[in-house]
């Protein structure tokens, strides 16, 4: 699990079908690099969330078979960068 912030949504619109409709994020780690992260909780940029990656990532964004290496699985309610 990683600790990142949302900067902002991203728009795609043309997807392969097995992505869906699913919101697409692009968050920044605390190391400064960004990724993009299915949002499976529902964040709106600057929240700071949990992401996970791998085939967690997979199974949180709703199927083993859904093609994601990155899913936010939680809002952090109270967080201080150091």
């Amino acid at each position: 699990m990683k600790i990142c912030q949302v900067e902002k949504t991203l728009v795609s619109t043309n997807r392969i079908r097995e992505m869906g409709h699913k919101p697409l994020l692009v968050v920044k780690e605390k190391s400064g690099g960004r990724s993009v992260a299915v949002d499976a909780v529902g964040c709106i940029p600057g929240d700071w969330v949990i992401v996970v990656g791998s085939s967690a990532a997979r199974e949180a964004a709703g199927s083993k078979e859904y093609p994601s290496d990155a899913t936010i699985v939680g809002i952090i309610d109270h967080w201080k960068e150091e």
